[in-house]
């Protein structure tokens, strides 16, 4: 192991200092919207989020990633930067944390499942039943624990689970 200062960071340095700030304070995550109009009548949305009450280093990260929106959340005056769109997501945020892997097996975890997810998405498998089905059973994963909350649930889309399917 070697020690950076966060002085002067810059290439490489930066770019493993902040995927360890994200280690501590990011989370990726998969949610969902009821659209009637959809041919599921589900929208899958993936997001990466940081959030701090100083947005320094929270700017530094948009500007290595190139993309995402920093915002002040009005009930606890966070700064939060959010990556929403699929195309940055697979493009730009998947490929700086495989450059600068993450390190904790949680978050880890939650990251290999969340590009998992992403790939499943590219290949359009989110339009389809099946896709939906193996794409929510993936996210069940993600983020396991206390305190996490879903608006909504696999069961709310498909409420007979299937407690045999895989998720490969």
């Amino acid at each position: 192991m070697r020690k950076i200062s966060r002085k002067g960071l810059s290439g490489e340095n930066l770019g493993f200092f902040l995927a360890g700030f994200v280690e501590g304070e990011g989370s990726f995550n998969v949610s969902l919207r009821r659209k009637t109009d959809y041919r599921v009548n589900w929208q899958v949305v993936m997001s990466f989020n940081v959030s701090q009450k100083d947005p320094s280093v929270l700017e530094t990260l948009k500007r290595e990633l190139d993309c995402g929106i920093i915002k002040t959340r009005r009930f606890d005056n966070l700064y939060s930067y959010d990556v929403t769109n699929p195309k940055d997501i697979i493009q730009k945020v998947i490929p700086f944390f495989l450059k600068h892997p993450l390190l904790s097996e949680t978050k880890k975890k939650n990251f290999m499942i969340f590009c998992r997810i992403a790939s499943l998405m590219e290949k359009g498998e989110h339009r389809n039943l099946s896709g939906l089905k193996r794409i929510l059973l993936l996210r069940e994963k993600i983020n396991e624990g206390k305190g996490r909350t879903r608006k909504y649930g696999i069961d709310d889309i498909f409420p007979e689970k299937e407690s045999s399917e895989t998720t490969r």
